[in-house]
């Protein structure tokens, strides 16, 4: 019994762990934001989860190799959205560009890489819970 429990109390904060680690990161995400002037090219915060992803050009978001600069390109932030409606279904819309990225402040550069970061860690559960409330459809009443 006491090993069941011990698994309880483990998933138990590992959940609320989780959910202090997204309400920190929506937090810092939103002043990065705002610091990086993306409030110019997306009005409202939530919105920029309307994006199907935010990537970034110039320097590298590999784990090995996380900010490295990528020399002759220039950094920018690229947010890909998608309009089921029209001829091209995706697009690439430009939220920041900063310059050559060996010009580019190293301290702008890691606050950018880690905008992108955030923002990947922030969909991930918004993934997670669209594809759960999918799941709902497939119980059956037993």
């Amino acid at each position: 019994m006491s090993s069941a429990l011990d698994r309880l109390k483990n998933l138990t904060n590992k959940i609320s762990s989780y959910e202090l680690a997204r309400k920190d990161n929506l937090a810092i995400l939103q002043n990065l934001y705002g610091e990086l002037g993306i409030n110019q090219k997306v009005e409202e915060f939530g919105e920029l989860f309307n994006f199907k992803a935010v990537n970034l050009s110039g320097a590298s978001l590999l784990n090995d190799s996380l900010g490295e600069i990528k020399k002759g390109k220039y950094l920018q932030i690229l947010a890909i959205g998608y309009d089921k409606d029209a001829v091209v279904k995706s697009k690439n819309i430009s939220l920041g560009y900063f310059g050559k990225a060996e010009n580019v402040d190293e301290e702008l550069k890691n606050k950018i890489v880690e905008f992108i970061i955030r923002f990947r860690f922030e969909k991930s559960f918004m993934t997670l819970e669209h594809y759960h409330g999918m799941l709902e459809s497939f119980k059956t009443d037993e």
